[in-house]
């Protein structure tokens, strides 16, 4: 298995960055699908192709099931939440989001179908911080349930919705960044 880890950009085509915007803002309105969790949070996968160390964006996979609030997740989730989240206005026990297994195992088919590597997730930040008032950068408990995944966190800071951004970690390590590209080759503009 190649390690993600040494890649050195994605390219993400405009029409994707939109698919995922609309995703969070859809979300953040509280329009939901029928089949969809509610929850003002939106979580997904991005899988594409490798081509020597760029990674290029051929599908948005929006998740539409959190099982967070299901056992044996919540349990599990809630113990990560009280160790190593920071405090904000949104409670502990909202926070976080854990795609329904047999979800996650139709996008990993579909993805091997259409000749696709899953290489990232992306979840969006909301609520400002005093000290990272953007929150457009991981946090220690994405890093902590990013680690060992081989995979990208995609950031997506919707503090502005009128002026939403996008960064990619390596396992949600901030010291592990690589540039995002718009389909043009112009670096997504960060707040």
């Amino acid at each position: 298995m190649v390690s993600l880890g040494d890649m050195s950009r994605t390219v993400l085509p405009v029409r994707y960055w939109q698919e995922i915007q609309a995703h969070c803002k859809r979300r953040l309105a509280g329009h939901y699908l029928p089949d969809e969790s509610e929850g003002r949070k939106a979580y997904g996968l991005l899988a594409g192709t490798q081509n020597g160390s760029t990674l290029k964006v051929g599908r948005i996979l929006p998740g539409r099931k959190n099982v967070r609030d299901q056992e044996p997740y919540k349990t599990y989730m809630d113990k990560m939440m009280e160790e190593h989240a920071i405090p904000s206005k949104s409670p502990l026990s909202s926070r976080g989001w854990i795609t329904d297994p047999e979800e996650l195992k139709q996008y990993y088919d579909r993805c091997d179908q259409e000749g696709l590597i899953v290489f990232g997730t992306y979840h969006m930040h909301v609520v400002p911080w005093e000290h990272d008032p953007v929150r457009d950068t991981p946090t220690k408990l994405d890093a902590i349930l990013a680690q060992n995944s081989n995979l990208f966190s995609f950031i997506v800071s919707m503090v502005d919705v009128s002026r939403p951004s996008i960064r990619a970690f390596y396992e949600a390590m901030r010291e592990r960044e690589i540039p995002v590209l718009v389909e043009d080759g112009r670096s997504v503009e960060k707040s």
